[in-house]
């Protein structure tokens, strides 16, 4: 076999792995990030204090916790699937190999023999005296040198190929050992998966008995959340305006910036999706906008901006420097801090304490309050807000991904 084709064929092996290696590098990743949120959501979720107070609550973070799970089984499940096409790749290219190892070997050992029979000096010197010409005795000097030459190549080729084979053979067993490893963890979630999906059922029936209370709940916190949504608006309105007084602009316009504020918004904006949490550590438990109640089938609700469970005695962080536009009471004596960061405002609610003061000039990551643990289900959940004047905006699109 030449040099080359078989210099080809292992390199065509590395890429392939390399390729393969990618995909599975990702998965990997994927599955540990989500092992590590199933951690975060049971360490922050699974707090509840009173059951007959907290069922709902005991019931969104169950559905919450078996989405994830689910997730989390699929993705091993694909990883297993890479692993397997990666095996029998790794199969295939052994025997090929085995094949093309014994092939080298038979031609290397005839000549060998070839060699032996013809390695003293005399009957090389006998080939080249009976010659017929200079001519013919100069070609058969070269053959000698190249076979020479092809039979040092051939034992080459076959160092080079029994190390392949040596290396994917190990790879092979690595790769069976972590098929295993997928296999018993994805036995392990299907079991929890199923103990969690039975207490959901429990769950759903006694939820299903008090239905009429929870909507009640329900529709109770998204009338208080929509009024603390118009104070907010108010706010950002009046700010609005006495940014244009005297400008002979109309509050419709927007902000009236300064060239320092601009730079300010336009610094934000350049930050888009890089910018940090509002928290050191957190699980995203409601998104933003209009979405289905994960647990009572029928019911919608509308958020202004993300809800994020976090740890107790948690500290609210500015994600981005600017200005404290407004200091408000809420409900419960909690609070909200309003930040301006030039044509935009984050807000920061379900605080216990402030930290910051109206008119303060903050920093990137600075505390700005305690945020509020509920009595009862135990929970430290902080409501932040993102805005472009009085527009809500994903929060999610703004910032970084913690987990």
């Amino acid at each position: 076999m030449n040099f080359r084709v078989v210099l080809f064929i292992i390199i065509s092996i590395f890429f392939t792995i390399s390729s393969l290696g990618q995909s599975k590098s990702q998965l990997e990743k994927k599955r540990k990030q989500l092992q590590e949120e199933i951690k975060e959501t049971q360490n922050l979720l699974f707090k509840s204090k009173k059951e007959a107070e907290t069922l709902l609550s005991e019931l969104d973070d169950l559905t919450k916790i078996i989405s994830v799970r689910s997730r989390l089984i699929r993705t091993i499940d694909e990883e297993a699937e890479v692993l397997s096409e990666a095996i029998a790749k790794n199969e295939k290219e052994i025997n090929s190999l085995e094949k093309n190892l014994s092939v080298l070997k038979k031609d290397y050992a005839n000549m060998v023999v070839s060699s032996y029979k013809s390695k003293n000096k005399q009957s090389r010197l006998l080939f080249l005296l009976s010659s017929e010409s200079f001519t013919q005795a100069y070609k058969r000097l070269q053959y000698i040198k190249q076979y020479a030459t092809y039979r040092k190549q051939q034992g080459e080729q076959i160092k080079i190929s029994a190390n392949k084979l040596s290396v994917l053979t190990d790879s092979l067993r690595n790769k069976e050992d972590e098929k295993r490893l997928l296999i018993a963890l994805h036995t392990q979630q299907k079991d929890s998966i199923g103990r969690e999906k039975n207490t959901q059922v429990r769950l759903v029936g006694k939820v299903k008995a008090k239905e009429r209370k929870y909507i009640s709940q329900i529709k109770s916190k998204q009338a208080e959340e929509r009024k603390i949504d118009r104070q907010v608006d108010k706010i950002i309105a009046a700010a609005i305006a006495k940014s244009n007084k005297g400008t002979g602009k109309k509050a419709s316009s927007g902000f009236h910036l300064t060239p320092e504020n601009k730079k300010l918004a336009n610094n934000l904006v350049a930050n888009k999706g890089k910018l940090p949490w509002p928290v050191k550590k957190g699980l995203i438990i409601r998104k933003f906008g209009t979405q289905k109640h994960p647990t009572m089938p029928g019911i919608t609700i509308n958020s202004s901006g993300i809800h994020i469970a976090t740890e107790k005695g948690a500290k609210a962080r500015a994600i981005f420097k600017g200005k404290v536009l407004s200091i408000q009471l809420q409900s419960g004596r909690k609070k909200m801090v309003l930040i301006q960061h030039g044509n935009y405002i984050t807000a920061y609610k379900n605080l216990d304490d402030v930290l910051v003061k109206l008119g303060d000039n903050v920093d990137t990551g600075v505390e700005i309050g305690t945020i509020h643990t509920d009595a009862i289900n135990g929970k430290t959940v902080l409501i932040f807000s993102f805005m472009k004047e009085i527009q809500p905006q994903n929060p999610e699109s703004w910032i970084g991904k913690l987990l």
